[in-house]
């Protein structure tokens, strides 16, 4: 139990999911959301989702949701008239695809207030985000969250971030490269994929991937699908393989769970390798059920087993 919390920032959207005919199941995922999930199961201390939510039933319940599973949403505004983004996963096997609904929802004025925006961060252990966290913003609120979080960093918070790369959100790639970088500079670990390193950076091998962000993050995790994940502070390197699951039913969520599985380990003071180990053993629950929430007891099983 830790005497103070972890914090993630970001969007967290309605998730239609599970399609077998005409049927769907609603619930609520976004990637940052996803790894705060797995950390608010793994910690058992406080959980605060930072966002910003709308004034409809949707977003209520949204809200209601986090709350029942000992999640808040710290000093986060609720938007008058706005509403969440909203996402459709379709399944080939268990590989996924998704269509989106998220140019108007209300995270993205997570950072219009930025007194409530620090108030959010105040005495956590961690903070996290992503690259995402950072697309569905405006230039002027990506300089407000940033500030915040060097504050948050300065103050004694761990501060984690994923650059998490996804082309569709950017209006280019430079702009991307730019905003993550910065993101980076006031980091203490970083967890990216390499697949979307390589459409960022065109980097050939998760090495290179660790040496470049190494350049400003001691603590880099490469992850890599179902291949070795390099681990990498300061000048050691080390891979971690994964855990193969034989039939995967959805891989929606795994690479943000191996991120709360990781970031739970090294706050319980295990050493980066070891915590790899755990994050495998977590993401390869979350790729046994639909959508990408495992329940907690699932969760707390993997990493304890």
């Amino acid at each position: 139990m830790m005497s103070k919390g972890v914090a993630a920032i970001g969007e967290c959207m309605l998730e239609l999911s599970g399609q077998n005919g005409p049927d769907w199941r609603l619930g609520f995922a976004g990637d940052t959301f996803n790894t705060l999930w797995a950390l608010a199961a793994l910690t058992g201390g406080p959980a605060t989702y930072v966002s910003a939510f709308g004034d409809d039933p949707f977003s209520q319940r949204q809200i209601e949701f986090f709350a029942e599973n000992g999640i808040g949403i710290g000093a986060s505004p609720v938007i008058i008239g706005a509403r969440p983004g909203l996402y459709a996963i379709t399944l080939d096997g268990a590989e996924r695809s998704f269509t989106y609904w998220r140019s108007d929802s209300a995270a993205r004025q997570l950072a219009s207030d930025a007194t409530a925006l620090a108030k959010s961060m105040e005495n956590q252990s961690l903070v996290y985000f992503s690259g995402i966290t950072l697309a569905i913003l405006d230039r002027e609120a990506r300089k407000t969250l940033l500030s915040a979080i060097s504050n948050a960093r300065a103050a004694g918070s761990q501060v984690a971030f994923d650059p998490n790369y996804r082309p569709r959100l950017w209006p280019e790639r430079e702009t991307a490269q730019v905003a993550i970088a910065e993101a980076l500079a006031v980091s203490d670990i970083a967890l990216p994929t390499f697949p979307d390193e390589q459409m960022l950076h065109g980097d050939r091998t998760p090495e290179d991937t660790a040496e470049r962000i190494g350049r400003s993050v001691r603590e880099v995790v490469v992850k890599n699908g179902e291949l070795p994940a390099l681990v990498s502070v300061g000048a050691d390197g080390q891979e971690v393989a994964a855990i193969h699951v034989a039939k995967p039913v959805d891989t929606t969520g795994a690479g943000d769970s191996f991120n709360g599985g990781y970031l739970a380990a090294r706050l319980a003071g295990l050493a980066p390798a070891d915590a790899a180990r755990r994050a495998h053993r977590v993401a390869s629950r979350v790729v046994q059920v639909r959508g990408a929430l495992a329940p907690f007891e699932m969760l707390r099983e993997a990493f304890d087993e």
